[in-house]
């Protein structure tokens, strides 16, 4: 049963681990449904010491993109980090004027830009780059530049 148990986790199949709960412990709380399967899965993946680090580390991942909480041990978090790093969205804004006011202004409204993006979910750089851009334009007209 034990080896059962090891391929569901390194499967990390949660129609099967649903269904194995459900026959051995029928009187615990079971997973509403296979996404919470599959977080009980990944956060059983990062306490087990027999699976794979690469699993546990890739688990920890997924734990924490979705701000669940992750059981790996302190001392495999730093190997784990640098396995699957997180991806950082970042934007450079750059103005160059001589006039603080200006400067703020259009260093303010491309800003703007970037935040609206992506507060509506846009993070590529195709989208939000002319959006940015497109308001520094308008900005500069609207200061008589």
């Amino acid at each position: 049963m034990n080896a059962e148990f090891r391929a569901i986790l390194i499967d990390a199949d949660a129609a099967k681990a649903r269904a194995a709960w459900a026959t051995i412990a029928p009187h615990l709380p079971q997973p509403k449904d296979d996404t919470e399967a599959l977080a009980s899965l990944h956060m059983a993946r990062t306490q087990t010491q027999t699976i794979p680090p690469r699993l546990r580390y890739y688990s920890h991942r997924w734990l924490t993109e979705r701000g669940l909480p992750s059981q790996l041990p302190d001392h495999l978090r730093a190997p784990a980090e640098r396995m699957y790093p997180r991806k950082v969205d970042a934007v450079g804004v750059a103005v160059r004027s001589a006039v603080p006011v200006v400067r703020d202004a259009i260093t303010g409204a491309m800003n703007y830009a970037v935040e609206d993006c992506y507060a509506n979910g846009d993070r590529d750089p195709l989208i939000v780059k002319p959006q940015m851009m497109a308001a520094r334009a308008r900005e500069r007209r609207g200061l008589a530049l």
